[in-house]
């Protein structure tokens, strides 16, 4: 594939978690006008004796169609993000990753979309939003990636090539890696062969010293521990911070934009390879998580994208921490 074909696959998959599954969603999202950045670019709390900071990378619009919930009726939807005062036209999608400070550590978890997200105007900060905050990407000791759809990986590496955290040990689940560096699985799926070659950009060339291949399910740094949800994608992987009684999870992608699918849990996006696995994955958590204190991030809530999940009625509630 030539260089400016593949560039430009990159920013069509950026449709965005939604993309490698969604072709329609190739559709430029200016068609939508552009999103409205927030002016807080990042946002620091306290888990314990560690510091968590939000770090704003962006957002785009995709269009809200038939295909976006795969198992609820498409006026059903719509009704919902009318009467929550959305648009019924696309969804708003946030980006949204997250460092660890705890003690000389400076841990990243996920990395946004770099060089390649579309539109160019609202997406790929990440580096900017880490400066605000007053780290360099040189800072940065560990990168815990929680799967390999482009917008959580791409940001490992510019178009050039060079890796954004050149000091960084990069840790992904076997699982993750095994499948999407698989020539077989890569033939079996054509409609995600762009993620796959957005994956071999990324991995392919990575040091050994830099990659770091691990079994989710243990201690992966200090305090910082790893948890299999498998589904979303298949070696898909959140992550908990622990310190005292206190605790932060990372839930990645296990939940898509909260208004949809907190409030209605059994909702399966387009973009979970194993739906079912997913939604399994999903339950647990949130019957777990809400009758707990813990403070959750995830990658497409609104930013900062750290707060509580409250059980309601129907489903879930999220509230934000206060800005």
């Amino acid at each position: 594939m030539k260089r400016r074909n593949f560039l430009t696959s990159i920013a069509t998959i950026t449709a965005l978690s939604l993309g490698p599954s969604l072709p329609s969603f190739a559709q430029s999202p200016q068609n939508f006008g552009l999103p409205n950045l927030p002016k807080e670019r990042f946002h620091s709390v306290k888990v314990g004796g560690i510091e968590i900071i939000a770090l704003h990378d962006g957002a785009t619009r995709l269009p809200l169609n038939e295909k976006y919930v795969t198992n609820a009726p498409f006026a059903e939807v719509k009704k919902l993000a009318s009467d929550l005062g959305l648009s019924t036209d696309y969804v708003e999608l946030p980006f949204t990753a997250y460092l660890i400070v705890s003690g000389s550590r400076r841990i990243l978890l996920d990395t946004g979309l770099g060089d390649f997200g579309t539109p160019t105007e609202t997406t790929g900060k990440l580096v900017n939003s880490l400066s605000r905050a007053g780290y360099k990407p040189e800072d940065i000791d560990t990168v815990l990636i929680s799967h390999f759809h482009p917008d959580h990986i791409s940001g490992l590496r510019n178009r050039a090539g060079v890796f954004t955290y050149p000091n960084a040990k990069v840790w992904v689940s076997n699982k993750e890696y095994d499948y999407w560096m698989s020539e077989k699985n890569m033939q079996e799926a054509p409609e995600r062969k762009a993620a796959f070659e957005v994956v071999r950009r990324v991995f392919i060339g990575m040091p050994d010293s830099m990659l770091q291949k691990f079994e989710p399910g243990g201690e992966v740094t200090p305090d910082v521990f790893s948890h299999a949800a498998y589904g979303h994608t298949p070696g898909h992987t959140i992550y908990e911070v622990k310190s005292g009684q206190k605790s932060f999870y990372y839930i990645a992608d296990m939940i898509n934009v909260p208004a949809f699918f907190a409030r209605n849990p059994e909702w399966m996006v387009a973009s979970d390879i194993n739906p079912t696995a997913a939604l399994s994955v999903r339950k647990q958590f949130l019957s777990t998580v809400a009758q707990s204190d813990a403070l959750i991030g995830a990658f497409h809530f609104p930013f900062p994208g750290i707060g509580y999940l409250r059980q309601e009625e129907q489903g879930f509630k999220f509230e934000a921490v206060k800005q």
